[in-house]
């Protein structure tokens, strides 16, 4: 088996008996993207960008989706549950990458 399969398999595995893992779909791990006037201010100050992602997901995950989705390589994720029961994940990019491409791409700015 590649290495990079092992690697996959054992990032959606399911810790828990009966519980299904995610999909292998990076879009089914990230929802949307938050839009604010505070995370429009991390993506130009910081290289930041905010996620709204699926309440099941964890940081290994998002990392990979982020990864797959958009390109580039992700240095650190952060991750809170907000007063509303969402997910959000605060990815920092890499210094190779600038956060305000991908944030155009998707349509923030």
């Amino acid at each position: 088996m590649a290495k990079e399969e092992k690697k996959k398999r054992k990032l959606f595995k399911s810790k828990e008996k009966g519980k299904r893992p995610l999909s292998q779909d990076p879009w089914s791990i990230i929802i949307a993207p938050h839009l604010s006037e505070k995370n429009i201010g991390l993506v130009e100050s910081e290289n930041k960008l905010v996620f709204i992602v699926n309440g099941k997901s964890n940081k290994k995950q998002i990392k990979w989706a982020v990864e797959k989705l958009f390109e580039v390589k992700v240095e650190k994720v952060n991750i809170i549950n907000d007063t509303k029961n969402r997910k959000k994940a605060f990815v920092k990019l890499s210094p190779e990458y600038v956060a305000l491409d991908i944030a155009t791409k998707l349509g923030m700015l």
